[in-house]
């Protein structure tokens, strides 16, 4: 399933996806692949894109 609440969340703070990335200290590729619904992030990186992006792990990453 694509996640686009993280796309919305990083686009609101006007972030490419390389400058996630190296906020958070992954790829690219691994971004576009969390957004794409490809990949599924480590709570650890879950948290990290998290305080990057000032938003919860509900906000981002579970159905509420």
């Amino acid at each position: 399933m694509k996640n686009l609440r993280l796309k919305a969340a990083r686009a609101g703070k006007d972030l490419s996806q390389q400058a996630l990335a190296e906020l958070v200290g992954v790829s690219r590729q691994t971004i576009n692949a969390i957004e794409k619904g490809d990949y599924n992030p480590t709570i650890r990186l879950c948290i990290a894109i998290c305080k990057a992006l000032d938003k919860t792990l509900d906000d981002l990453f579970w159905e509420v």
